[in-house]
């Protein structure tokens, strides 16, 4: 098939999938195709970068890109907008988030001993975009299914495309390593550790959403829809395969075993069992990994080798160059002038700009403080998670397993940078004000009023079916 062809075919595909989605929400916002657009672009190529700019020298890591600028600064400002005509209280949303507040608070404070301010300055104000976004998802009237709606569009959008320009345009789809020629698929990334962070969460929703309705497959829409979703979890599987990311691959193994655990009836009703267990997993990774030094017996075990593909090399180069070990070098600094051209020239292991570790690349940026303050983040998150379970909430499982499995992405690449990785665990993981919560039951009951409910008939589902509150998924009893 010639590849305008087989563009012009994926383009007619998309098209008929977004317009005859069996699993389209009907009631679903406009401006939920904000934090998609925005979102695919992480999860893909700056703006830029598909019109031929960019680039990874130093000069343009550090300058940016006028266009970028522009399309996130539009996206800024509708999302603005959007806060704004939905009254979101942004004062008790960061009260909630207490960690994360502390983390970005300190994140912008780090300009002022930055060796670079005003691109710390740029990247922060660029991430708080991102934040804007996301806070478009958690205001939505229906929350639980915003979050479905912007994760099933990106992987709509980007996972087929990412197939299409692997076979078609092998020039975009895939790239060759500057030092050993060995060529590798991207797909509509920037390089295949990306392309398996795509895969990998679009897998483990589609592995969610499958399990979740798999008891009413005998409706005629539910088979529709587990049929898209069994297309989408073979195709996430396919590009995990061909991208050859082994931390994305023993993430996605990961994360299914902890969505099966928690949406088990057993293992649901000792609740005390499942919170524990969970983060045990990753506390006895790291007690073997580093205080046994079985690191390179664990890499080994999944087919990788006992340097984690020059992982332990990296690791060891970054911590000879003796950063600030208090407060790093400030937000998204260290890659940036001397110090990059210091490793390109002297570490012997490419061209790379990232730390392949996320606790590390926290300790370099913000050091031990930063580090405190996102194990912070991570221990909010997962109260957030557990108290999901009492009452039991849809979006629990795929909660569960974006936590666990960005702790163990983290441990081989930077899963706290501001990306596709880190905007689906927030959306996952944040706590809604109760200001939110309260809207989101008065969109319940004016739904279940306009099927044609009076108000009594209502009340008194509302005591027969305890079920109602399931449409609460950020329901928080703190």
């Amino acid at each position: 098939m010639p590849p305008f062809v087989a563009l012009i075919l994926w383009l007619v595909c998309l098209i008929l999938l977004f317009r005859f989605d069996p699993a389209r929400e009907p009631r679903s916002s406009l401006a939920l195709w904000i934090p998609v657009i925005w979102m695919s672009l992480l999860g893909s190529k700056n703006p830029s970068a598909w019109f031929g700019g960019g680039g990874s020298t130093v000069q343009s890591l550090e300058e940016g890109s006028p266009l970028d600028r522009v399309i996130y600064l539009l996206l800024m400002g509708l999302a603005i907008w959007v806060l704004q005509s939905r009254s979101f209280k942004l004062g008790p949303f960061l009260m909630r988030n207490a960690a994360l507040t502390v983390f970005v608070s300190f994140a912008l404070l780090s300009a002022s001993w930055s060796d670079f301010p005003l691109t710390c300055l740029k990247r922060w104000f660029r991430d708080m975009g991102g934040y804007l976004v996301i806070l478009v998802v958690l205001s939505d009237p229906r929350p639980r299914e915003a979050v479905g709606v912007v994760i099933r569009r990106i992987s709509y959008l980007l996972i087929p495309l990412s197939i299409m320009l692997d076979k078609y345009f092998p020039g975009i789809g895939r790239s060759f390593d500057p030092w050993t020629g060995i060529g590798f698929y991207q797909g509509v990334t920037t390089g295949k550790n990306l392309l398996g962070s795509l895969a990998l969460i679009s897998g483990l929703y589609f592995v969610c959403d499958t399990i979740a309705r798999w008891p009413e497959r005998k409706q005629k829409r539910i088979k529709r829809i587990l049929f898209v979703n069994g297309a989408f979890v073979a195709m996430s599987v396919s590009l995990l395969q061909e991208a050859k990311s082994t931390t994305s691959q023993v993430c996605f193994g990961i994360g299914c075993m902890v969505i099966a655990a928690v949406q088990s009836k057993k293992l649901r009703r000792r609740s005390m069992l499942l919170k524990t267990m969970i983060p045990a997993m990753f506390c006895l990774y790291v007690v073997l990994a580093f205080m046994f030094n079985q690191l390179g017996s664990m890499a080994q075990a999944v087919g990788k080798d006992p340097s984690l593909t020059d992982r332990t090399k990296i690791w060891s180069f970054l911590l000879s160059m003796h950063t600030n070990p208090i407060i790093g070098t400030g937000y998204q600094s260290f890659w940036l002038g001397p110090r990059l051209e210091m490793f390109w020239s002297e570490a012997g292991l490419g061209h790379i700009n990232e730390a392949h570790n996320g606790f590390l690349e926290i300790y370099l940026e913000l050091g031990l403080i930063g580090v405190i303050i996102i194990v912070m983040v991570l221990i909010g998150g997962y109260r957030n998670i557990c108290r999901r379970l009492s009452p039991f909430s849809s979006i629990a499982p795929l909660s569960f397993a974006i936590w666990i499995t960005l702790l163990f992405y983290s441990m081989a690449e930077a899963g706290f940078e501001f990306g596709l990785f880190w905007c689906v665990f927030l959306m996952t993981n944040l706590a809604v004000p109760r200001f939110e919560e309260r809207r989101v039951r008065n969109a319940t009951i004016a739904g279940h009023l306009d099927r044609g409910k009076s108000l009594g008939e209502f009340s008194g589902a509302v005591m027969m079916d305890r079920n109602l509150q399931l449409d609460l998924p950020w329901r928080d009893r703190a």
